[in-house]
């Protein structure tokens, strides 16, 4: 386990008393360098919704454990925020909860999919489909082009919901 996953793991496990406490759910936690700084970042989410003073209580809370536990080498900001309308599908329960919604997914590199009804391929870098099942070795969607496309998961950067302006 990486230090990065294992401060992940530990931030999650500080996180489930306060989330039963207050029936809230932990959707993901991520401990990122971006711009030279360390962050550690907590998504959480509720029935109807997450609040700005949600997001504030447990900043407070979980920044108070953190201080107890002092377990992460080096100073890192500390993020708790929802995870947005747009956001990223990682674990099991995120698939589950998401079937029948769309999806937009990236590829690692260009991949060659099938482009409308004459059979002809285009190669992509992102496509976007409604997600119809999962497993752990892959995802299937249904996109203009195909009824069931299946794609290895191996072959994805990302999952995220759509966004529909």
């Amino acid at each position: 386990m990486t230090k990065r996953e294992e401060y992940e793991t530990r931030t999650e496990k500080l996180l489930e008393p306060v989330m039963e406490a207050n029936n809230f759910e932990l959707v993901d936690v991520e401990y990122v360098k971006e711009a030279g700084n360390w962050y550690l970042r907590a998504y959480i989410d509720k029935e109807g919704g997450i609040t700005l003073d949600d997001c504030e209580m447990v900043n407070r809370t979980l920044s108070d454990i953190m201080d107890k536990e002092d377990f992460i080498e080096g100073s890192y900001i500390l993020e708790v925020s929802s995870p947005g309308l747009g956001r990223q599908l990682k674990k099991e329960k995120d698939f589950r909860r998401s079937i029948g919604s769309d999806v937009d997914v990236k590829f690692y590199k260009a991949r060659k999919v099938p482009c409308g009804k004459n059979g002809k391929e285009v190669s992509v870098k992102e496509i976007t489909g409604v997600l119809k099942a999962f497993t752990d070795k892959t995802i299937t969607i249904e996109t203009d082009f195909s009824e069931d496309y299946e794609i290895t998961r191996t072959e994805i950067s990302t999952v995220r919901l759509a966004i529909d302006f």
